[in-house]
C-alpha cells in the first residue's frame, strides 16, 4: 500500500499531477482544492495517498492532509460514491467543510459538488453523521505541500489551532454528557464565530441548552 509520496512536483494537469520520487513519476488525481493549493512546478510536495485496486486498474488519489484522505475513505465506502464523486465533493467543501455538512445534516451542502445528486447527498449525510465526532476529533496533520509559499505557512499553521479547538470543544462537550452527534453539530455550527476553543465551548453550550 502506497500511503504517502514525497517528491518533486514535475507536472499538474486539470484533475492530476506527476509527482517525481527518486527518478519515478507517480501520477495521482487530486480535487480542484488540493491542485489550487498546490506549489509551482518543480517544487518539493508531499501528498498523503489512497491506491484504488481493481482487476484492469491501479490509480492513486493524494490529499494534503490525512484527515482529507480518512473522509475520502469514508464518502467512498457510501453507494454512488466513487472515487471522482469523493473528489467532487471535497474539492468543493474541503475536509473540514464535508465534516460540518455531515455533522449539520447539511446535504444540500453536499448536493453542490459536480455530479452529486439530491438522494445521493442525502444518502452521504444519513450514513457518515454517526462518523463526524471522531473525524473532529482526529488531527488534521500539516499541510507539507504548501510550506513554499507565506500564505501557505499561514494556513498551515492555522489549520491545525482550528482543528485543535474543535477536537477540544468536542471533547469538553463528551464530557459534559452529550451525546457526540449531538455535540458534534453543536460545534460545527458554532466553529464559525468562534475564535478561542473557550468561546467555541460557550457557544455550542447554548446550541445545545434547552429551548424554552
Amino acid at each position: 500500500m502506497i500511503g504517502r509520496l514525497t517528491g518533486r512536483l514535475d507536472h499538474k494537469a486539470s484533475d492530476h499531477v506527476l509527482l517525481d520520487v527518486q527518478g519515478v513519476g507517480y501520477l495521482v488525481y487530486c480535487s480542484d482544492r488540493t491542485l489550487a493549493a498546490l506549489p509551482p512546478v518543480k517544487s518539493p510536495v508531499a501528498l498523503w495517498t489512497e491506491l484504488l485496486v481493481r482487476e484492469d486498474l491501479l490509480q492513486l488519489f493524494g490529499f494534503l492532509t490525512v484527515q482529507e484522505r480518512e473522509w475520502h475513505r469514508l464518502l467512498t465506502s457510501v453507494q454512488g460514491i466513487g472515487a471522482k464523486g469523493s473528489l467532487a465533493i471535497l474539492g468543493t467543501l474541503g475536509a473540514d467543510g464535508v465534516g460540518r455538512a455531515i455533522a449539520l445534516g447539511d446535504a444540500a451542502a453536499v448536493k453542490a459538488a459536480p455530479g452529486v445528486g439530491p438522494k445521493i447527498a442525502q444518502r452521504v449525510v444519513l450514513e457518515l453523521k454517526g462518523k463526524a465526532p471522531a473525524m473532529m476529533l482526529m488531527e488534521g496533520g500539516t499541510d507539507d505541500a504548501l510550506i513554499d509559499t507565506p500564505q501557505a505557512a499561514q494556513v498551515a499553521v492555522a489549520k491545525p489551532k482550528a482543528i485543535a479547538a474543535s477536537a477540544e470543544a468536542l471533547s469538553a462537550l463528551s464530557n459534559l454528557g452529550y451525546a457526540p452527534a449531538d455535540a458534534a453539530r453543536a460545534v460545527a455550527e458554532a466553529a464559525d464565530g468562534a475564535d478561542t476553543t473557550s468561546d467555541l465551548i460557550r457557544a455550542a453550550l447554548k446550541l445545545l441548552a434547552p429551548r424554552e
